[in-house]
């Protein structure tokens, strides 16, 4: 049996050993299978700073995975000055699926006008407070006019606060962590009057996979996707496959058999990949993935005749990693789809703050980005559907 396929198979018994005895019982079992697949700890690339408390390896992959880690108590609900001089305030939404936690930011310019929205998922571990400093799209949001809302993942339904992308019910519409965080942009649009033709929704790692899938289920809200160091729509099941997939083990088969199926059938909107190329928690790959889904999805609609062309940049900045940067385009419409892989870069929000977790100073700046290829997607522009 090649390593890939005993790793398979002990993850399967790792599923059986946490559904009857829970993660604690199952950490020697990891040790093992990983040892046997020669998957060691990754090692941290230079320039990225993290400052989560250090943890081994297998508590940290349960902790991606949404089954590890120490819960930890939410913060009370506040209303407070921020210190790029609007305000970051507190609120929570329910529904049927449950209840979740968040924070907008009010820039200090807003007076009630229709200003853009984003919504900004953080990655497991992190919270709304940590994702907005290292991020810094609290200080863009006061520099270019609009609001930022940051749902929060609870401890209480993810150990690790990872979005819970790899559960079916949570990859579909009007259904788990997908209708409250619909809900939760819903209730801001309309408390703060914002402008629904311009509405966005980015995310990292787990952040980024749960992105794609609001992007994916919500077309109708959302009119573009920005997504750094996660996954594709529906790339996991269960434990087993989110592992195959974050690893890219799966990679082409998996891409192909989305192709399809679900997901060639759903809509194409516009999205910008970021993903580092020595990234050792989510594969690389997945960013190709993303990208290969847009254009089968692009394929299946009306506006299959047109073809897309693609550019290819190389570039570096100042200060920070060389890039390739992809460019999907079709004459006379915005630029469709963008994919920026960053050589030299690990598991880490690009041109971010080290006053945040999981990031990576060196550039190039995502939240910029996100934001400028943002910018020329609106809804009353010309439909990827016409």
């Amino acid at each position: 049996m090649s390593q890939l396929g005993d790793l398979q198979a002990r993850m399967a018994e790792i599923t059986r050993r946490l559904n009857s005895d829970g993660a604690g019982k199952t950490t020697q079992v990891i040790q093992d299978a990983l040892a046997a697949a020669g998957l060691t700890p990754p090692s941290m690339s230079a320039g990225t700073k993290q400052k989560l408390a250090p943890q081994n390896f297998v508590s940290d992959l349960l902790g991606k995975l949404g089954l590890g880690g120490a819960a930890t108590t939410p913060q009370a609900d506040t209303q407070a000055p921020d210190l790029n001089g609007g305000k970051f305030v507190a609120g929570s939404y329910a529904n049927t699926a449950g209840s979740r936690r968040y924070k907008v930011y009010v820039p200090s310019g807003y007076d009630g006008e229709a200003m853009p929205l984003v919504v900004m998922l953080h990655g497991c571990t992190q919270d709304p407070d940590d994702f907005a400093r290292g991020t810094q799209m609290n200080a863009l949001a006061e520099e270019q006019g609009f609001l930022v809302v940051y749902p929060a993942q609870e401890a209480s339904d993810n150990s690790s606060k990872c979005w819970n992308w790899f559960k079916a019910m949570d990859q579909q519409r009007d259904q788990g962590e997908p209708s409250l965080i619909a809900g939760i942009t819903n209730e801001v649009i309309d408390q703060y009057g914002l402008d629904r033709k311009q509405v966005f929704v980015a995310g990292l790692s787990a952040g980024g996979a749960m992105a794609i899938i609001m992007g994916s289920t919500y077309p109708d809200l959302y009119q573009a996707v920005g997504v750094h160091s996660g996954l594709p729509y529906a790339s996991a099941s269960d434990l087993t496959s989110a592992l195959s997939a974050m690893r890219g083990a799966s990679g082409t088969s998996l891409s192909s058999s989305r192709r399809g199926g679900a997901s060639a059938k759903l809509q194409a909107i516009p999205v910008i990949v970021f993903h580092g190329d020595r990234d050792a928690t989510v594969s690389p790959s997945n960013g190709t993935g993303l990208i290969d889904d847009f254009v089968a999805r692009f394929e299946q609609t009306a506006a299959s005749e047109e073809k897309i062309s693609t550019v290819v940049e190389e570039g570096k900045t100042e200060t920070g990693h060389r890039y390739s940067r992809t460019s999907l385009h079709v004459d006379g419409r915005p630029v469709l789809a963008e994919h920026w892989l960053i050589h030299g870069a690990g598991h880490a929000w690009a041109g971010g703050s080290a006053r945040g977790s999981y990031t990576d100073a060196n550039g190039p700046d995502a939240s910029r980005e996100m934001l400028r290829f943002f910018s020329t997607q609106r809804a009353d522009s010309e439909s990827l559907q016409d």
